[in-house]
């Protein structure tokens, strides 16, 4: 009996259908190695050199052996099995990042002035990746830059000009977004860890001996021999973790299974290959300590992989400077940060998008660094303790995740979760020793940006509650407009309401002073949702109140920015007849905050709030509302 082929349509697309899914696999483990994976992927430029470092600028074999097997059993522990096994799985709707992992932990009742101490936590590892961000570009492109100075000594004082001039150009294009050069990304990438993985790989066949590093003993045994001296090459180590956190913050991007894929296919071989092919390298000539990385490469290749490095440290750069921003609008939209402007930059990727007012920060900071600790080598003090702090943090919100959202039992949870924060303090305790050296600068911002998101997120609290005991019910007003009709007049007015429970400040400011309201008069509330991006299906909702009052409620992730008259237009075209969205007016409150000593909140905290309200991105611009079509009515309000 011969078999016949599937007739049905169903039957007949099943292998279309999974060849389909395998070419858009590749695809996005193509993308996961240029978004995802560069910062990591850079690190061989400096970790090594770095974690050897000895006041003879000469490699011992016993410590490289022992800074080996520390690099392969962390990369292992820490990228492999933690975030790459476990910490994925913590996915909010497919998103990843601290923002979305605070979103999946149950949110507890908290006071107006008081933020709960998970959220404190993921706030401060939030400001650390700001440092993260700040550093990066600074190191990766400094460090692979110093390759010219093995060409000839005479370019050594170039180095740092030339990467100012390189950070000034990828900072000046960010505006132009992503979406055209992002294409390339991946391939270029997956040419640098096919790089790394030959030049590493060449040095290994020549002593293959240092592959016994793989044995742990050798890590043990460095802290054996050396005691609290060896500290300094866990902080070294630390650097070949760079990047682990953007593989769980990225995963909304490209997908877990992109991820896992890119990793132990391509990324996790390469970098082990190019680690232990330095390794061998010194082993063989202990002199090339002051830059293993390039003393891999042929004299006659040197030039070209300069320039290939740069390229490669610039696709670094963009994933985390892309990755600030995308960090920026998840804490705007969940209330931790002031209103900035979002620039979209694609029509056709909503993740596309520019921020100019961090990009400028970014820029500064990074072009200072530069200019100020002038070497990769004096800059690494600085870079690490951003990054296990984050890491850290990341830890500890799992944790609450794993026992109050997804009901494991202690016994099943605690050991997991001890084993990473043994690991991950450990290389914390090891990192505080670069304090004085540079550590103090990501430190430094994560705690000024943490006072104000902190700042922002009570102080908006205190002003919502002082607002709410202000406002008037809903039913009590439409009960007054139908007693005592007020002068209508044609049109359609809007009053944006951060509270649906009520009746907004400006609208009674309006009916008060102008003693008239539209012929229609809807109340809008944007809600923010505790998911990345809300269905379609369910992100407007509208209640006619009667006597011409409509409330619209727009729900929104925070992945999302909002866009009020498309919410409007989805609302009411077809509610009210003849809409038209360019004859809507919208009135806004100004508020002018006056600070007093009553409250929980000191004072000075208080001023700060109320400086950071006045320069916050105005709400029409922030909401996509023309602006020609704003009215704006101040209201005053003591804090």
């Amino acid at each position: 009996m011969v078999d016949t082929p599937p007739t049905s349509p169903e039957e007949r697309g099943k292998p279309q259908t999974r060849h389909t899914e395998a070419i858009s696999t590749r695809g996005f483990v193509l993308l996961a190695l240029g978004v995802v994976f560069g910062d990591i992927g850079t690190s061989p430029l400096y970790a090594i050199r770095e974690a050897v470092r000895t006041p003879e600028h000469a490699a011992d074999p016993a410590h490289v052996l022992g800074v080996l097997s520390l690099v392969f059993w962390s990369l292992l522990l820490v990228v492999t099995i933690k975030y790459l096994v476990f910490i994925l799985r913590a996915d909010n709707h497919g998103e990843g990042g601290t923002f979305a992992l605070l979103a999946l932990a149950p949110r507890p009742k908290s006071s107006p002035t008081r933020i709960p101490l998970l959220a404190a936590f993921v706030i401060f590892g939030a400001a650390l990746l700001y440092g993260d961000g700040m550093i990066t570009p600074a190191i990766s492109v400094l460090s692979a830059v110093e390759g010219l100075s093995l060409l000839t000594p005479r370019f050594a004082d170039f180095v740092v000009p030339l990467t100012v001039l390189i950070l000034v150009v990828l900072f000046w294009a960010q505006r132009r977004g992503t979406s055209g050069i992002g294409r390339i990304f991946g391939p270029v990438m997956a040419a640098w860890f096919a790089v790394l993985a030959v030049f590493g790989g060449r040095e290994i066949l020549r002593n293959p001996s240092v592959l016994q590093a793989i044995n742990p003993v050798y890590g043990f045994r460095l802290f054996a021999d050396n005691g609290l001296a060896a500290i300094p090459a866990l902080g070294g180590v630390v650097l070949t973790l760079t990047g682990g956190e953007a593989l769980y913050a990225d995963m909304g991007h490209v997908g877990r299974r992109p991820i896992r894929l890119g990793w132990f296919c391509v990324v996790f071989p390469a970098l082990l290959l190019n680690y232990f092919g330095q390794g061998a390298l010194l082993l063989r000539e202990p002199s090339a300590l002051p830059n293993p990385f390039y003393a891999l490469v042929p004299p006659s290749l040197l030039a070209p992989m300069i320039l290939f490095a740069t390229v490669a440290a610039v696709i670094a750069s963009q994933a985390m400077i892309s990755g600030a921003f995308s960090l920026t609008r998840q804490a705007v939209q969940l209330g931790y940060f002031p209103r900035v402007t979002i620039v979209h930059t694609s029509k056709a990727a909503i993740g596309q998008i520019y921020v100019p007012e961090i990009n400028l920060t970014l820029a500064l900071a990074s072009i200072a660094l530069v200019i100020g600790f002038g070497s990769s080598r004096a800059l690494a003090g600085a870079y690490g303790i951003a990054v296990i702090g984050a890491m850290v943090i990341t830890t500890i919100v799992y944790f609450v995740v794993l026992t109050q959202t997804w009901k494991w039992p202690l016994w099943r949870a605690l050991p997991l979760v001890t084993l990473f924060l043994v690991i991950d303090l450990s290389f914390f305790g090891a990192n505080l020793l670069k304090i004085p050296h540079g550590g103090w600068f990501p430190i430094a911002v994560a705690a000024v940006l943490s006072l104000i998101m902190a700042t922002w997120k009570s102080g908006r609290r205190i002003l919502a509650a002082e607002i709410s005991d202000r406002m008037l019910p809903l039913p009590m007003l439409i009960d007054d407009v139908a007693d005592s009709p007020p002068l209508r007049v044609p049109g359609v007015a809007v009053f944006l309401a951060s509270n649906p429970n009520g009746v907004p400040l400006v609208l009674l400011h309006h009916l008060k002073h102008n003693k008239m309201l539209h012929e229609n008069v809807v109340l809008l509330s944007v809600l923010v949702e505790p998911v990345p991006e809300v269905p379609r299906s369910r992100k407007v909702e509208v209640r006619e109140l009667g006597h011409g009052f409509y409330q619209v409620l727009a729900h929104y992730g925070f992945m999302e920015t909002p866009n009020v008259p498309r919410a409007l237009e989805v609302a009411l075209s077809e509610r009210i007849r003849g809409f038209d969205l360019a004859q809507v007016s919208y009135f806004l409150g100004r508020e002018s905050l006056r600070t007093t000593g009553r409250g929980k909140m000191s004072r000075w905290r208080k001023s700060l709030f109320a400086f950071i309200s006045r320069n916050a991105r105005s709400a029409d611009h922030y909401f996509c509302i023309p602006p020609d079509r704003v009215v704006e009515i101040g209201v005053q309000i003591g804090l």
